[in-house]
């Protein structure tokens, strides 16, 4: 039995699927079993509760052979990330109180910062929060997501994609949320490790590569253009998040944009994405067509 956090969510759901094929038994902490049903009726486990109670996590973590966790994704935090904080304490104290033989953790590229690194602080605070567990912890430092291009089809119809990368053709780690999914999955169900470890997941991919392959699912040329850096709270605000609130939404890109993702942090493992751009796109068109 394995608990997967975050299940109704594309890289929850990606782990889930991937263990599930392996044969393996899944449980899943969900606040509505009604919006999962269609994961009870894969045969998982469902156990009502909520990542912001430690002991909804403590009946979620007995007895299983491993635990797949991750935070809440928050594009407005508070200034001191509250949120992130609340949710990295409730998972300590039910690790401590109910340990597991393995967990792995949710991260990303440039956790290993500790300041300037906008969104990314929270999966910061994760990283040093449990760096006292007595556990073996894998954490998968994904890349930038594939999927954070959908937008993409909308967008692009007129031939430009516009992106917060800059410049467009310099590469940062980029990766498909199905991937991650794979790797989790093989974490938990693989051979046994001790201690600490780091994985970095993804391949180093330009804005300008991935304009391309969506122009090639689309069938029109694509090209990636750079918000200016003057427009991202107006562009932020179009995605939903408030002029006044998308500072640690812009930090996050400026840290990208400075290198902060790329792959090759000493004392790393790395493991290269085996889906591309196109192949997310194509998966999301022809899901749109079906």
């Amino acid at each position: 039995m394995f608990l997967v956090m975050g299940i109704t969510g594309k890289v929850g759901g990606a782990t889930a699927t991937h263990l599930l094929k392996q044969g393996k038994t899944v449980r899943a902490l969900v606040r509505d079993p009604a919006k999962a049903s269609s994961w009870a009726d894969q045969g998982v486990e469902l156990v009502e509760g909520d990542w912001n109670d430690a002991a909804s996590i403590k009946r979620a973590l007995r007895g299983v052979e491993g635990a797949f966790v991750m935070l809440p994704p928050i594009w407005v935090p508070s200034p001191d990330f509250r949120e992130a904080k609340g949710v990295i304490a409730n998972y300590v104290e039910a690790l401590k109180q109910v340990p597991v033989p393995r967990v792995v953790a949710l991260s990303s590229m440039g956790a290993n910062k500790t300041s300037g690194m906008g969104l990314i602080t929270a999966l910061s605070l994760m990283e040093q929060g449990f760096c006292d567990l007595n556990l073996p912890i894998a954490y998968a430092r994904a890349g930038g997501f594939f999927e954070n291009f959908l937008y993409g089809f909308q967008v692009a119809q007129g031939g430009t994609l516009p992106v917060f990368y800059n410049p467009t053709d310099r590469k940062s780690t980029m990766v498909a949320t199905n991937d991650i999914g794979a790797v989790i999955a093989a974490l938990l169900s693989g051979p046994a490790w001790l201690g600490h470890r780091v994985i970095e997941l993804g391949s180093m991919v330009s804005a300008d590569e991935v304009a391309a392959q969506l122009g090639e699912v689309m069938r029109r040329d694509v090209k990636a253009i750079a918000v200016p850096r003057a427009d991202w709270a107006n562009t932020f605000e179009q995605f939903g998040i408030p002029k006044d609130k998308s500072g640690p939404a812009e930090t996050m890109y400026d840290a990208v944009n400075a290198g902060a993702m790329d792959i090759g942090v000493v004392g790393t493992e790395h493991v290269t994405g085996a889906t591309s751009a196109r192949d997310v796109f194509a998966a999301a068109q022809k899901a749109a067509t079906a």
